[in-house]
């Protein structure tokens, strides 16, 4: 890019748009400030950020143009780029050429968003200079598109203005199709709607007929709408485009990132892509950035057990391990104890694949397989970093659990998590893995095993005076709980989309390691035997911590069943398990 030999407040001076008076102002105001100097002379009220652009194009040898010129802006093509790159950095696109973008910028020193938006675009950049507050007016001044959420006329996504622009030639021209700006509107607005809809994912699955689009809200699957099979290949197209993956491999999985803003917050999307048999299936995770700063009180803690994992995530050593299924907010819980623990004083560094939060403050450190940068390899150069504090992601094998366990030996605290039902299983687990028993005994401080609950809408919840037997019996709740306290029926209303919920709580079930328990793993007893000892410790199992969200008015019955039974935990009543 060339550049005048001349300085920004020399070629204003020329101008005529300031004094050098002014610019020694603005000159001596910079050395205390970490602000351009064009800035400056905006703030102090020498010039208006117009004469600022002009002076940029003069000195980085580009054209000034004003978005608002008719015969410009009648080139201007909105729908040339993503909204959420033109909102993000008040950008306008002037169209495409032989594979090169005009493209008006405010600022062409950000070489940063240049190289991004070639990359994104796999296009070559020609920008020209026009004034912020000129871009901004005419994006202001330009028809919004209209959101989908809860308007009853926009119900289908599948508006008409899209249904009538996709012909023929999007199944003979994927690249064409992607970059089309009904494609484009399509994909952000389905992506719109799921974040303002409080889903946690969203899915993208070919039939063999139609596309199916469900998102996931509270841990369960809503069908939303059915796409036409024609659009498939866009579709498909234009989300991996998003999150920079190769549109033209479509025989093994992938996995990428987009990240975009969406009321006035820039949400990340853990995108993956999966070979299907009638094509490719795209589940964008949503990850919300205060979703890990919601704080232990609000995630479903009763006031014992929050008292007790206080008292874990702060010794000085050991292991503490949460259990628990894909999707059931161990990396919330975690991410939770991190946040209290973030302080000057402590050194903490994490092992993660992948990075799904961004944490001020902590070192986070990308495993990456495929070049051998593996958690037990993260994991041994973090020990040489001499940390406070330890975070791996998942513990998936005995090389990971072997270095886990001596870190937590030479007097580091790490958090991990494992995938098994409950608590106690995560000894035999560690076990059968092939780590020594004493071993797993002497490290592990504590076990918490951990489910998602759905919460009843508290706007339509109404009294249950006839409850069902079966799953008051199913979720522990016996009949003295029926008299003693109110039980609640989810109803359904506008609030919560007629599902009777809204949000989610965790359900939780804490063993710490005392005597008994150290001697029973080290003699390698079984899961009842260990879950005996860790209820006779003071253990609340899952559907007993269920039981308690049921009659303190938090969820239903029918909830804590429906999730004790899918995952195999139904224990009723905790003298039942141990006679037998």
């Amino acid at each position: 890019m060339a550049r005048s030999s001349k300085r920004l407040g020399e070629i204003m001076v020329l101008q005529g748009s300031v004094s050098k008076d002014q610019v020694e102002t603005a000159l001596g105001m910079q050395k205390g400030a970490a602000k351009r100097i064009g800035e400056l002379l905006i703030e102090i009220g020498a010039a208006e950020d117009e004469h600022v652009a002009k002076a940029l194009a003069r000195q980085y040898r580009m054209e000034y143009v004003d978005p608002h010129d008719p015969e410009l802006s009648e080139k201007i093509d909105i729908e040339a780029i993503p909204d959420d790159l033109i909102k993000k950095h008040h950008i306008l696109p002037l169209g495409k050429a032989n594979g090169r973008l005009q493209l008006i910028v405010h600022d062409p020193k950000d070489i940063e968003l240049l190289d991004m938006l070639r990359f994104r675009l796999n296009l070559e950049i020609d920008p020209k200079v026009a004034a912020r507050s000129k871009i901004k007016s005419y994006l202001e001044q330009s028809a919004p598109q209209p959101s989908m959420a809860g308007a009853a006329e926009q119900e289908s996504l599948l508006t008409d203005s899209i249904d009538k622009s996709m012909d023929k030639s999007v199944d003979s021209s994927i690249d064409q199709a992607a970059e089309s700006a009904p494609i484009i509107k399509l994909c952000s607005r389905i992506i719109i709607e799921g974040v303002k809809g409080r889903a946690s994912d969203i899915h993208i699955e070919p039939m063999a007929d139609r596309v199916r689009l469900r998102y996931r809200i509270d841990g369960v699957c809503v069908e939303r709408d059915n796409l036409p099979k024609r659009m498939q290949n866009a579709v498909l197209a234009r989300f991996k485009l998003m999150a920079s993956l190769n549109i033209a491999e479509k025989r093994i999985p992938q996995d990428g990132r987009i990240k975009m803003p969406v009321d006035d917050a820039t949400i990340d999307f853990r995108v993956s892509s999966c070979p299907a048999y009638h094509g490719e299936s795209i589940v964008l995770r949503i990850l919300r950035p205060d979703s890990v700063r919601i704080g232990l009180e609000n995630i479903g803690f009763e006031a014992d057990n929050l008292e007790i994992f206080h008292r874990i995530i702060r010794k000085p050593n050991g292991i503490f391990l949460v259990t628990g299924p894909t999707g059931s907010g161990k990396t919330t819980t975690l991410y939770s104890a991190l946040d209290i623990l973030n302080r000057p004083d402590k050194k903490i560094i994490t092992a993660e694949d992948p990075i799904e939060y961004a944490f001020t403050g902590i070192n986070q450190c990308q495993v990456r397989e495929s070049i051998g940068l593996t958690f037990s390899s993260v994991l041994r150069a973090m020990l040489r970093q001499a940390p406070n504090i330890i975070l791996v992601g998942e513990i998936r094998d005995k090389e990971v659990a072997e270095v886990a366990i001596q870190a937590a030996l030479t007097g580091h605290l790490v958090f991990s998590t494992l995938h098994t039902n409950d608590a106690p299983s995560a000894i035999t687990r560690l076990v059968d893995m092939g780590v020594k028993p004493f071993l797993v005994a002497s490290s592990i401080q504590a076990v918490m095993g951990q489910r998602l609950i759905r919460v009843v809408c508290q706007k339509c919840k109404q009294p249950d005076p006839n409850p069902d037997p079966k799953f008051l019996h199913l979720a522990g709740v016996t009949a003295e709980d029926v008299e003693k306290y109110t039980i609640y029926k989810a109803n359904g209303c506008e609030v919560c989309n007629g599902s009777g919920y809204k949000g989610r709580k965790a359900i939780f079930e804490l063993m710490t390691m005392n005597s008994r328990i150290r001697d029973l793993a080290f003699n390698q007893a079984s899961v009842s035997d260990l879950r005996k000892a860790a209820i006779d410790n003071g253990m609340r199992s899952l559907v007993k911590d269920g039981r308690l969200k049921i009659i303190n008015g938090v969820t239903t019955p029918e909830e804590i069943a429906r999730i004790t039974q899918v995952e195999g935990l139904l224990v009723p009543h905790d003298d039942e398990e141990e006679e037998s």
